[in-house]
C-alpha cells in the first residue's frame, strides 16, 4: 500500500499541534534548520520546550565534555548531546503541567561544504525520544552525507531530514521500514547518503540491526554496509580512517566457497609489502549484494534477512563484514578512498581480471572505459592480489603471466603488473587453487 508522503511544513505542523509531543533542539554546525521548520510552520511552543546552537568550541565543550578524538562531527559527539539534552528535559520539565507529556532531545552536528568546497559534507543527526509519556528513552542515530553542491541547498535538505526524524519517530516508530524510507520524504534524489542507522530502546525491540542496515542499501540511500567483529553496524570513517585496509571481494550464494586459505596469504603479503603493523590493519569480508538483485531491483524481506545472518555468520568468525553493491573493484576503491585509507589490498580471482582485460566484455569504447576503471581503481595506493584458479578446459594454474589479455590492453596490464599494482599471490599450495 502508498504511504501518504505530507509536506515537510504539515509534518512539523502536525507535530506541533500534538500536545503530547514535547521536546528540544539541539543543532551545530549549518545553523538551526531543523528548529526553523518548526517555527515556520506555527504553533511551535506546543513542541518547543529549547532550541540552542553550541557553535564555539569552549562553550559546547563546558556543556557536553571535550572530545578526546578531537572530531566534533561524530556520533560520539551527538550522542552525548542527546544525553545532555534528555536529561534536562526529564530534570526540569516535571509537575503537573507536564504530565501527559512524551520528551525528545532531537540533536545534530554537521559540517557543510566550505567556501573552497574542499571539504566532505556530512553529519550526524538522532533523536532520543519516549514513545509514551515517562515511558524510557527510545534512540535513532544516522549519518548522512550531504551531496548537493551549495551548502545553502545543504542547510535546507538537513532542515527537511530533521523534521522527517521527528515525525517517523512518533508516527512510523511500529513500521520501521516506513520509517527508513520517511527519512528522505520531500527530497530530490540524489542529495543525501543514508550510510549507517542504529535503532536503540524498547519501541525498537523486534529490530535487527543488520537487517535496517542492509535495508539502506536496498531502497538505494547508502552503496553499502559495514558491519565491525560484534556485528554491530558502524560509520566507514570510524572504523577505516587512515587505517590499512585488506578486503576479500565474495559474492552471496556464489557457487564456490570464499577461498580463506589464499586470502590469508594475501594478507601476510599485503602486510610484509606495505610494512602494516597490526594494530594499523583492518580486514574484512565484502559481501556482494547485487547478484541478488532481480530485474525489479529490488530485493524481498527473506533476501534482506538472509543477508543479515550471513553478515553475523561472518563476524562470528572475528572478521569484519562489508555488504555492498560495488560489482567492480573500482566502485569499491572509490567508496573506501572517502575514509583516506593508508592503504587498501583488494584480494580477488584473477578469472574477475580477465574479464576486465578481454575486450570483447566492452563492445562500445573499451579502451576509454578501462582508462577510467584503472585511474578510479589505482589512483588511491590500491594494490590488487590476485589468486590464481585453474582452467578446467587446460588444466593450467592461471596467473598474471599466462593470463589472457587483449591486444588493447596487453601494455596497460604489463604496467600495472611490473609495477606492482596488480600482484600474484605468492606461496601458495596447489590444492588451494579453485577450478573455474
Amino acid at each position: 500500500m502508498l504511504r501518504e508522503i505530507p509536506e515537510t511544513k504539515r509534518k512539523a505542523l502536525k507535530i506541533n499541534l500534538d500536545p503530547s509531543i514535547y521536546g528540544t533542539f539541539a543543532e551545530i554546525g549549518a545553523g538551526q534548520e531543523v528548529a526553523r521548520n518548526f517555527f515556520t510552520a506555527g504553533a511551535a511552543s506546543g513542541t518547543v520546550a529549547k532550541t540552542m546552537s553550541a557553535y564555539d568550541m569552549v562553550f559546547s565543550n563546558s556543556i557536553y565534555g571535550v572530545e578526546e578524538s578531537g572530531r566534533y562531527v561524530s556520533k560520539s559527539r551527538l550522542k552525548k548531546m542527546l544525553g545532555h539534552e534528555f536529561e534536562l528535559l526529564t530534570e526540569r520539565l516535571i509537575g503537573e503541567k507536564y504530565h501527559g507529556r512524551s520528551f525528545f532531545a532531537f540533536a545534530n552536528t554537521v559540517t557543510t561544504l566550505n567556501f573552497n568546497k574542499t571539504n566532505d559534507p556530512h553529519g550526524w543527526m538522532g533523536i532520543r525520544f519516549q514513545a509514551t509519556p515517562g515511558g524510557e528513552a527510545n534512540d535513532i542515530i544516522f549519518h548522512v552525507r550531504l551531496l548537493d553542491s551549495d551548502a545553502t541547498l545543504q542547510q535546507n535538505v538537513l532542515g527537511i531530514i530533521g523534521v522527517n526524524l521527528v515525525y517517523a519517530a512518533y508516527f512510523y516508530r511500529d513500521d520501521v521500514q516506513a520509517m527508513i524510507e520517511s527519512l528522505v520524504d520531500n527530497l530530490s534524489i540524489g542529495s543525501v547518503e543514508i550510510d549507517v542507522i542504529n535503532l536503540r530502546g524498547p519501541a525498537f525491540k523486534q529490530a535487527n540491526d543488520r537487517l535496517v542496515n542492509l535495508y539502506l542499501i536496498a531502497k538505494g540511500f547508502s552503496s553499502a554496509a559495514i558491519f565491525d567483529k560484534n556485528a554491530n553496524a558502524c560509520q566507514s570513517n570510524d572504523l577505516l580512517y587512515k587505517k590499512d585496509i585488506m578486503i576479500l571481494r565474495t559474492k552471496y550464494k556464489q557457487k564456490s566457497t570464499p577461498n580463506f586459505d589464499l586470502f590469508n596469504r594475501a594478507v601476510d603479503q599485503f602486510k610484509r609489502s606495505q610494512n602494516i603493523k597490526d594494530k594499523d590493519l583492518v580486514v574484512m569480508i565484502e559481501v556482494l549484494m547485487s547478484n541478488m538483485l532481480g530485474e525489479e531491483k529490488e530485493l524481498k524481506a527473506s533476501d534482506l534477512a538472509e543477508f543479515a545472518e550471513k553478515a553475523e555468520e561472518l563476524c562470528a568468525t572475528g572478521n569484519n563484514v562489508i555488504v555492498s553493491n560495488f560489482t567492480r573493484n573500482h566502485k569499491l576503491a572509490l567508496y573506501l578512498s572517502r575514509c583516506k585509507p593508508s592503504s587498501v589490498g583488494i584480494s580477488t580471482n584473477i578469472a574477475n581480471l580477465k574479464r576486465v582485460f578481454d575486450s570483447s566484455s566492452f563492445p562500445d569504447n573499451y579502451t576509454d572505459e578501462l582508462l577510467a576503471y584503472v585511474s578510479d581503481l589505482f589512483s588511491k595506493n590500491v594494490k590488487l592480489y590476485a589468486y590464481p584458479y585453474l582452467d578446467k578446459n587446460t588444466n593450467q594454474i592461471i596467473t598474471t603471466r599466462n593470463m589472457p589479455v587483449s591486444d588493447e590492453a596487453k601494455s596497460l596490464f604489463e604496467f600495472l603488473v611490473k609495477n606492482s599494482y596488480i600482484r600474484d599471490i605468492e606461496d601458495y599450495d596447489a590444492k588451494d587453487v579453485k577450478t573455474v
